[in-house]
């Protein structure tokens, strides 16, 4: 019996027992009967969490692309793969069938070939939600070429960094992007990124604004004209299942971003496993997630794990508040969608408008509804599970991580029953493990810690782009034999997970986790800038906004205090994007410090977030006066 569709709470059990009994002979099975294989694997898993060194399916060999769009070709090639559902709604939504999205992935495939990208190169993709940017994703795929794509809203500097650290040969960008209102120069954003990048060979560019652009002789070419030529199939490279699919760069808590690897077969097999089931996608199912591809859950759940079930997409470009707060709701209407899978920021901000924008559209197409990026908080579950999904939708608080590739802990719907703020069990295959501050792990119910997860999954990323001592300080060397997610969660007394938030200095914001140090980091670059230090403080719309505490130079000291604001935030804008904006900054003239010089972030956040009832032991700072100034003057 195959355990692919999960359709009761009993039959879940059962199936969960099954696959933390023996992983190896549960992965198999799955792997075996639903996907299509050059060769078969001659071991299905070996690791070792010290080294630390994971390999699942070793020795077969496939492609990626064969899963998602060949195999279909006979039994789906007229069904809708991807709806493009363009920023503008006067403009008309694209049906993209499997047919149609296979020659064109092939034909970029070719254009990518012709340009001299070959297996193992990277290519940067810088895009904004069009259907390009899912095909630039396949044909990379197709052709073996590694993948890295980065979020359109990042800075020129965030761009170079992660084309620099990966030693990327091909940008993909365009002319520009819609964003509501706005339109934004990714050209002009790609053209100042690569003065610091003498790697980049050929910059190829999708035509989308029609606005005026600078194209550099020998390294630009309009990407349109290229694919005309193209030939409209290509043979799919056959790849190693351990081969890297793509490398997708996720903030530290400290210093550069971390290029997260990961790599084909696993990351096939579980993306496509945990889709299935977490949003118990059906065959003639339309199904959105509003994510941007630019993350992890973009590619993971718009484009690998659907395409892998023959499942049709949606691609959204725009944003939900335009042309009003209504558009979300126009698009489950107009397109009647299924399952919709969205962040608690986005839900925050909806919550906060007039209902009439929710009630005038019919949302009865609506099966499941989702939540990624960050715990879903009650008042937002519950607007979201009344005005939405009208109590009759279940609510799938998925929780996960750049680094886990897939869904890890979340209700099935339908299936588990659910609880406002708690991501409820593990996916089938994970085992969970709180551990306490002495490292080791708690047992029973009823208990809150560091969750680590004890054994590999399919999907895991198997190292950090050109460092992988990095990736083994990081995750694996707070608990032995253990996976550190770095962050916290309770086990309440059925055993359901809450995730109570980072324990380290990384602070999720809009649903994007954003390292202090890299913002730290820029701010100390401007010139009237002796130190400083960020913390997240509770916000009703991002979820946690950033306040940072800025110490000044003397020369600083007479200027205009709002005006220097403004060039701070300016200056964060420049090296990250306009998502690491800090909302409140108050100029202190020290910081809490032990005596070893550590910056105490605790009663910063504290006293970002009006909390001072309990500081805890100062005692032991350097200079506990500091810690009433810095009250007195807060904001």
């Amino acid at each position: 019996m195959s355990n692919y569709h999960i359709k009761h709470l009993e039959e879940y059990f059962q199936v969960y027992r099954k696959s933390v009994r023996n992983p190896e002979a549960f992965w198999e099975e799955i792997a075996e009967e639903h996907f299509v294989w050059r060769k078969r694997w001659d071991n299905v898993l070996s690791w070792d969490f010290k080294k630390p060194e994971i390999k699942w399916f070793e020795g077969a060999k496939l492609n990626i692309t064969e899963n998602c769009l060949d195999r279909h070709l006979p039994t789906r090639g007229t069904k809708t793969a991807i709806i493009f559902e363009p920023n503008n709604p006067k403009e008309e939504a694209v049906h993209i069938t499997y047919r149609q999205l296979h020659e064109r992935v092939c034909r970029m495939a070719n254009v990518f070939l012709d340009h001299g990208v070959k297996k193992g190169d990277r290519v940067c993709i810088y895009l904004p939600m069009i259907p390009e940017l899912a095909v630039a994703l396949l044909a990379c795929a197709r052709i073996g070429a590694i993948h890295s794509v980065v979020f359109a809203g990042f800075s020129s500097n965030a761009l170079s960094t992660r084309i620099n650290d990966s030693d990327c040969k091909m940008v993909i960008t365009s002319d520009g992007s819609f964003r509501g209102t706005k339109s934004i120069d990714l050209k002009g954003i790609v053209d100042k990124a690569l003065e610091e990048c003498p790697g980049v060979e050929n910059v190829l560019v999708v035509k989308r604004t029609g606005s005026e652009i600078y194209m550099e002789a020998g390294r630009d070419k309009w990407l349109q004209p290229l694919l005309d030529e193209a030939y409209a199939d290509c043979v799919a490279e056959i790849m190693d299942a351990e081969d890297p699919l793509f490398i997708l760069y996720t903030s530290g808590s400290t210093g550069t971003p971390k290029g997260m690897v990961h790599t084909t077969a696993g990351y096939m097999v579980y993306t496509a496993y945990t889709f299935k089931n977490v949003f118990q996608y059906t065959e003639n199912d339309v199904y959105w997630c509003t994510a941007d591809i630019g993350w992890i859950t973009g590619h993971s759940y718009i484009v690998y794990g659907p395409l892998a079930n023959g499942a049709t997409t949606l691609m959204f470009e725009g944003v939900p508040s335009y042309p009003d707060y209504g558009r979300f709701w126009d698009v489950i209407q107009k397109h009647k969608v299924n399952q919709f899978y969205t962040a608690p920021t986005a839900i925050r901000a909806l919550a906060k408008e007039n209902l009439e924008y929710v009630e005038k559209y019919d949302l009865s197409s609506l099966k499941v509804l989702g939540s990624v990026g960050e715990p879903i908080n009650e008042e937002a579950w519950h607007w979201y599970n009344n005005n939405v999904g009208k109590k009759n939708s279940p609510i799938v608080d998925t929780w996960w991580q750049t680094e886990t590739g897939g869904i890890m802990i979340t209700p099935i719907p339908y299936v588990t029953p659910t609880a406002p703020t708690y991501a409820t069990l593990p996916f089938i295959g994970i085992q969970p493990a709180l551990m306490d501050e002495n490292a080791k792990e708690i047992k029973g119910n009823q208990v809150e810690g560091r969750l680590c997860i004890k054994f590999p999954w399919p999907s895991i990323a198997r190292t950090i782009w050109g460092n992988h001592d990095r990736y083994r300080d990081t995750y694996f060397s707070a608990y032995e034999n253990m996976y550190f997610t770095g962050d916290g969660a309770l086990r309440d007394a059925v055993g359901y997970y809450r995730i109570t938030g980072r324990v380290d200095d990384v602070i999720i914001v809009s649903g994007h986790n954003l390292g202090t140090a890299p913002i730290e980091d820029s701010i100390n670059e401007h010139p009237a800038v002796a130190e400083s230090a960020i913390v997240g403080f509770p916000h009703d719309v991002k979820g946690n906004a950033l306040y940072g505490f800025v110490i000044l130079k003397e020369t600083g000291e007479s200027r205009d205090r709002e005006n220097l604001k403004r060039e701070i935030n300016q200056q964060i804008t420049e090296h990250i994007g306009p998502i690491a904006k800090l909302d409140k900054i108050q100029f202190v003239s020290g910081l809490p410090k032990t005596r070893s010089g550590k910056i105490m972030r605790r009663i910063l956040r504290k006293i970002a977030s009006n909390d001072t009832s309990n500081l805890g032991d100062t005692s032991t700072l350097l200079n506990p006066e500091i810690v009433q100034e810095i009250m007195d003057n807060s904001l």
